[in-house]
């Protein structure tokens, strides 16, 4: 619950500290901009929202690892809600809509999130999960995002070093394989998810690794 709270928190001071120009820029994700990467943010925090306020009492069907839909191959960008999103982004024109209602939903998230009970179960995507194993979901999203966000802002502040760690580990099981240690957890969570191509010393420095990754997490 604490480094849910932590990684959000982070994540959406990186967003308040944007420039205006900053959100033209392009994002981490193929595709996207800043400004549509935070208009999916504010998608993200109306989901824990939802989530959360939809309990069950069935037995859980997914944990924090099995909760990812796993793929070896990259996004197409033809995803009808990911084209949804640049257009709601677009439609907000001024960048300080989009900084005021990510303030507002997400705070509204972060208020929520401390005020559950990790042991309850709640359901989304047709599955039950555990409202510790969802929120732990989002620290991986949390702490991807914020790379993205910050993938073209040089000098920006990165993720919180547990949430890297956090996100480093859960990537580790859901691959079922340890990134060598020479590897900083933001490389490892980089090259792991595809999110950059990994140099020739990299590669090599995978060994077995690298039949393995990069996978797709949505």
């Amino acid at each position: 619950m604490d480094l849910f709270s932590r990684s959000w928190t982070a994540l959406r001071a990186a967003v308040d500290d944007l420039s205006d120009e900053d959100f033209g820029r392009p994002s981490g994700c193929t595709g996207w901009l800043v400004r549509d990467l935070v208009c999916h943010l504010i998608v993200d925090a109306q989901d824990v929202l939802i989530t959360l306020a939809t309990p069950s009492d069935r037995e859980p069907t997914r944990d924090a690892l099995t909760y990812w839909e796993i793929s070896r191959t990259p996004p197409a960008g033809d995803d009808p809600l990911d084209a949804l999103t640049v257009r709601l982004a677009a439609a907000y024109e001024d960048p300080r809509l989009l900084k005021f209602h990510l303030d507002d939903v997400g705070s509204a998230a972060g208020r929520a999130a401390l005020l559950a009970d990790p042991a309850c179960r709640v359901g989304t995507r047709e599955e039950i999960l555990t409202v510790g194993d969802f929120l732990a979901t989002y620290v991986m999203e949390w702490t991807l995002h914020h790379l993205d966000l910050i993938a073209h802002l040089p000098g920006a502040e990165q993720p919180p070093t547990e949430g890297l760690a956090r996100s480093r580990e859960m990537l580790e099981q859901i691959v079922g394989s340890p990134f060598p240690a020479a590897f900083h957890d933001v490389d490892a969570l980089m090259i792991g998810t595809g999110r950059r191509t990994p140099t020739e010393a990299e590669q090599a420095g995978l060994g077995p690794l690298a039949s393995k990754v990069p996978l797709y997490l949505g």
